[in-house]
């Protein structure tokens, strides 16, 4: 069991030195150097960056879900004690390499640089492997009455219109909030 403090450094560390910060700052700084080309259109680097703010919402609210909601953190070595299914992921089951993708292709058309989207294509590639290789096997066997009912109902790439709501389980977190008192 992962105290609070011990989710939130992990996460923090993994975030900014790990698969997020891998995906969406070094390896595009190391592309780039993060140099916006001198002719861009004002409309472009402003698509570009709400792209960015629309994948960046998903990714780090998931984060904090997982340390709040799911009491542990985004590596699997420090996984989740509960099954997180509220906010994003009513909507789909993998909203943070959904966010993830999202932004790197809005860093794709702020520096217009189509090594960042095969970046994408090969990150996206990853995560589907990930998730298919790994991640829904180990969720079934750490949740095997819960996972599969969940993943019945929610896709695992393509977000529902509407949000999910189990109506046979309502002691899940599926609209908790994400306050939860520390000890």
């Amino acid at each position: 069991m992962a105290t609070l403090r011990r989710s939130i450094v992990v996460s923090v560390l993994f975030t900014v030195f790990g698969g997020p910060g891998i995906v969406l700052a070094y390896v595009p700084f190391w592309i780039t150097r993060f140099r916006i080309p001198a002719a861009e259109p004002l409309w472009q680097t402003l698509a570009a960056g709400a792209t960015i703010f629309i994948g960046l919402t998903p990714a780090l609210d998931s984060i904090r879900r997982f340390i709040y909601v799911g009491r542990g953190t985004l590596i699997p070595i420090v996984p989740t004690e509960r099954l997180v299914v509220s906010g994003f992921y009513r909507y789909v089951r993998n909203p943070m390499y959904v966010g993830v993708l999202t932004a790197l292709c809005g860093e794709a058309l702020l520096f217009w640089d189509r090594r960042l989207v095969i970046e994408a294509l090969v990150a996206g590639l990853g995560f589907h492997l990930f998730v298919l290789l790994h991640e829904e096997p180990a969720l079934a066997r750490r949740y095997p009455r819960d996972y599969p009912r969940y993943k019945s109902h929610v896709a695992r790439w393509w977000p529902r219109l509407t949000p999910w709501e189990d109506r046979e389980n309502r002691t899940w977190n599926l609209s908790a909030s994400v306050r939860v008192k520390e000890g």
